[in-house]
């Protein structure tokens, strides 16, 4: 797969859900507009699985090609079919990096999906690009997929210095090792946000009052806690009954159906003000945030994009745990009273207003740039070993 000057460069976009789409869609954007690369999407994961909004159609809806469509067959929500849909993932990826040919195949982020993308990439020899290595995140098998992925990489694309540090101390190249921010900002600048009301009219929510804005996914090394700990988060919600809430979909890892069961029985008691949206998509979910008086949960979007809108977060548990933390974040643990006085803290004037003059650890947008100006520019034929970087002398 060596790649000639009068060659246009083939980077291969691995995308299994809507999160992860969000963050590349600036990445993605930008490859389309280089005139020395091509642009390539292979879905597969969630994107694909009508029980999380058949989330696929979106990047259509942007204007894009899908070059493959892989569908992991996970049906139902045990470790045992999520390690089964790994396995099936790595097969059929495989043989779509075969079809495509790509030069370079760029993943973001820790899901099993994209853990099984690495290894199809790896074990054909295709240079693997990593956006997001090198975080922590302590109660999650997501934890150990980061770093199993970034020692699968070629390249690597962290979202802030501490990171980029790590995936060094892990024996990367430094060369080979950038500090480009989180590519989920870059459009926040940009965007054409939806406004209150027509968010509301849109979502079919009654958005007069204060607005939470809920992320809640399974906690996968303690998936034993679930249940109790999704019901002490409706019952802290309870006792603020006059807010509007939009939660957003469940994610597909084990331990999901309970999740997503009890939040549609709380959504249920008072479907005026609540409402539960599969996929929001980049627009609407960033005008949330732009509206939302508080953003609440477990996802990381409570610590990467909330602080950038100088929104308070409220971090429940452990599921983020390692993660760099704006001054906007509060950290809680999975009880109700330890979530409804989190909540309370957010909702405070002084704590607002501090929240409001944070400072962003992931920057303020301008990653899609430099990762492209990159993909496009570095010597792939560099790529095809990887020696180990000791730092020890």
């Amino acid at each position: 797969m060596a790649w000639w000057p009068h060659m246009s460069r083939r980077i291969c976009f691995v995308t299994g859900s809507r999160a992860d789409y969000g963050h590349l869609s600036s990445v993605i954007e930008a490859t389309q507009a280089h005139g020395d690369l091509t642009l390539q999407i292979v879905v597969t994961g969630q994107h694909l699985d009508p029980r999380f909004g058949g989330t696929w159609t979106a990047i259509v809806d942007d204007g894009y090609a899908i070059d493959d469509k892989v569908d992991l067959a996970l049906g139902n929500d045990t470790p045992l079919a999520t390690a089964q849909a790994v396995g099936r993932g790595v097969a059929a990826l495989a043989e779509s990096f075969s079809q495509l040919s790509p030069d370079i195949v760029v993943v973001l982020g820790d899901r099993f999906e994209i853990f099984a993308a690495a290894q199809a990439a790896l074990l054909l020899n295709i240079p693997l690009a990593h956006i997001h290595g090198g975080e922590a995140t302590e109660a999650a098998v997501d934890d150990a997929i980061r770093h199993a992925i970034t020692k699968m990489a070629r390249l690597h694309f962290c979202a802030a210095e501490p990171y980029s540090a790590r995936v060094k101390q892990m024996g990367e190249d430094p060369a080979h090792v950038f500090t480009v921010g989180a590519p989920g900002l870059d459009g926040i600048a940009t965007l054409d946000y939806m406004s209150r009301e027509d968010l509301g009219v849109e979502l079919a929510v009654d958005l007069s009052g204060s607005l939470f804005v809920i992320t809640y996914h399974p906690v996968t090394l303690d998936l034993d806690k679930g249940a109790t700990s999704i019901a002490a988060l409706t019952e802290a919600l309870g006792c603020f009954d006059e807010a509007a809430m939009v939660f957003t979909g469940v994610n597909s890892d084990p331990g999901n159906r309970i999740i997503s069961e009890t939040l549609a029985a709380f959504v249920a008691q008072d479907s005026q003000k609540r409402v539960t949206v599969a996929s929001l998509g980049q627009q609407r979910y960033l005008s949330a945030l732009r509206e939302a008086d508080v953003v609440i949960g477990n996802s990381s979007s409570g610590l990467i994009e909330a602080p950038a809108f100088g929104k308070p977060t409220v971090n429940i548990g452990d599921r983020q745990k390692g993660r760099l933390s704006a001054d906007s974040v509060i950290d809680c643990g999975n009880d109700t009273a330890a979530i409804q006085g989190a909540i309370q803290t957010a909702l405070d004037p002084a704590f607002r207003t501090s929240a409001s003059q944070t400072n962003p650890p992931y920057g303020r947008g301008g990653a899609a740039a430099k990762i492209v100006s990159i993909l496009s520019s570095i010597d792939v034929a560099r790529l095809s070993t990887k020696p180990f970087h000791d730092i020890i002398p």
